[in-house]
């Protein structure tokens, strides 16, 4: 099952209900994880957290009739021990996938060196363990 929500039907679609055919949709808000990454979606777009970076998504997860979705956000590496304020780069982030019944995947790629931070298979509602590099 797709979990999904529109514009008109966001309370269906977060009990599990269809979306209605040809209207945007978007990813519904909750908790994603998988191998070295965890999302939480909400309506407005998405947190990462990976084993030695954070991320976000600065828009709704808007998927197409095939699941495919396209968003833009950041990418910010973590590195171990103490770090000063400013010290980080926040680099642009392309954020691309497929949700298909509850598995997602997503590539990360970075906007201004087009460098792939990743490709990830994340799943519905599983909470993983990070192992930090802080």
């Amino acid at each position: 099952m797709l979990v999904l929500c529109s514009a008109h039907a966001r309370g269906m679609a977060r009990t599990g209900g269809p979306a209605v055919a040809g209207e945007a949709r978007r990813i519904a808000s909750g908790l994603w994880g998988g191998d070295h990454v965890r999302m939480m979606v909400s309506d407005m777009g998405a947190r990462l957290e990976y084993d030695c970076a954070v991320g976000t998504i600065d828009q709704p997860i808007v998927v197409d009739a095939g699941g495919r979705f396209a968003a833009k956000g950041s990418y910010t590496p973590e590195r171990g021990g103490p770090s000063r304020d400013g010290s980080t780069a926040v680099a642009r982030a392309r954020y691309t996938g497929r949700v298909g019944g509850d598995t997602m995947t997503l590539t990360v790629t970075l906007e201004t060196s087009k460098e792939r931070v990743g490709m990830f298979t994340l799943k519905r509602g599983d909470d993983v363990l990070l192992t930090k590099c802080r």
